[in-house]
């Protein structure tokens, strides 16, 4: 049984703020949450250090018999996950 909650990311996910992120949304997972619905539409810019957030955490959901999927991602933002493949490693909504 899938069990999902709504996330938001706002302005920047990047060095600075992708440890509190990434223990956030791995609180989630722990418990009986198994699928995240991630708002990014007000996400302004996204490092290497925000990706590698994204691809733990859609692991432990996957772990868990769900996903990660991301809503509304800007162009530029939609562009960084087209570029290092991330479009076909977590779903994406527009």
């Amino acid at each position: 049984m899938s069990t999902s909650t709504t996330f938001a990311l706002n302005g920047r996910l990047d060095g600075t703020t992708s440890t509190t992120t990434e223990k956030d949304l791995l609180a989630l997972l722990s418990g009986d949450i198994n699928t995240i619905d991630i708002d990014i539409s007000n996400l302004d810019y996204v490092s290497s250090a925000g990706l590698r957030v994204l691809l733990v955490a859609a692991k432990a959901a996957k772990a868990k018999g769900g996903k990660i999927v991301l809503h509304g991602p800007k162009p530029t933002i939609l562009e960084v996950f087209k570029i290092s493949g991330f479009d076909r490693i977590i779903a994406i909504a527009q």
